[in-house]
């Protein structure tokens, strides 16, 4: 049966050893389909060398010099983190394809793959536009990509006491926290840092951000919830006269005293659900909420 041409770039984790099995059952699927296949080049060789893998890539690229109808992120909710970063504004939809625990992004079980394969074929799907934070800093540029697709995080550094930070927002003045740091996340990370700070879940499609201050010196201090289309500047001040910019994880080194500006981006993530997918079911397993724990 002939099917429609289709262009996948494959990104993955490259620290997963043991799964060969799983990934060898997503190639082949994508090939009986006879799909274009772009692969991620470190990922390429780490199937073909340490897995010793067949991989039919029509091309092997690097940075973001990849075209596709869709992306495949074969890993955690790291790797599609990751996977995102690489895709930044061009608007293809992610496939996050678990080879651990399902996570909340990375949320297709490898044994299901020729299912999800083919409900892309047929156009079985739905997809969700996920909001970017987009950081700006006054002064001294940052190094890496500027988007968080989980959270921000404003964080002390090391053995400093404490940061103190000035929030505005929309250039009315919030407060101001003393704390280890403060987190700023999307909905889509509201699961993950800024959850283990005690910040609210918030269910993906819903257009807020949070924000949430991670072991505040004050017990007053609870997390807000912002429009995203609120305007966040921060003012830090810390006795080591710098402080560290997380952006989902990845931090930069900070002056004390570089302004930042958080707002939403211009451009979100799109992420591919099944038809089937339901937030709730996978909410409530990962939270073990109602089992019977007695």
């Amino acid at each position: 049966m002939e099917h429609r041409k289709l262009k996948f770039a494959l990104f993955g984790n490259i620290y997963q050893t043991k799964k060969s099995a799983s990934i060898q059952k997503v190639l082949s699927c994508l090939s009986e389909y006879g799909a274009e296949l772009y692969v991620d080049m470190e990922y390429y060789y780490f199937l073909k060398d340490s897995q010793r893998l067949e991989v039919n890539a029509k091309k092997v690229f690097v940075g973001d010099d990849f075209e596709a109808d869709f992306v495949i992120s074969m890993g955690g909710d790291g790797t599609f983190l990751k996977a995102a970063e690489r895709v930044r504004q061009k608007m293809i939809p992610i496939l996050g394809v678990n080879m651990g625990r399902l996570g909340f992004l990375a949320d297709i079980n490898p044994n299901d793959i020729e299912r999800c394969v083919k409900a892309l074929y047929e156009e079985d799907y739905s997809i969700e536009n996920r909001a970017l934070i987009q950081v700006e800093t006054d002064g001294e540029q940052l190094e890496g990509y500027n988007c968080a697709l989980n959270d921000v995080a404003i964080l002390k550094r090391d053995t400093a006491s404490m940061i103190s930070v000035r929030a505005n927002i929309n250039g009315q003045y919030l407060n101001t926290y003393q704390a280890d740091g403060l987190v700023i996340s999307t909905p889509t990370g509201s699961t993950a840092y800024s959850l283990s700070n005690g910040g609210p879940i918030i269910v993906p499609g819903t257009k807020v951000f949070s924000m949430t201050a991670v072991a505040p010196h004050s017990l007053n201090v609870r997390p807000i919830v912002l429009p995203d289309s609120a305007v966040i500047e921060l003012e830090v001040e810390s006795r080591s006269h710098n402080f560290l910019v997380a952006i989902d994880g990845r931090s930069e080194k900070c002056k004390e005293g570089t302004k930042i500006t958080l707002r939403r981006a211009p451009y979100d993530i799109k992420v591919v659900k099944r038809a089937e997918h339901r937030y709730f079911n996978s909410l409530r397993e990962k939270m073990s909420w109602g089992v019977d724990a007695r």
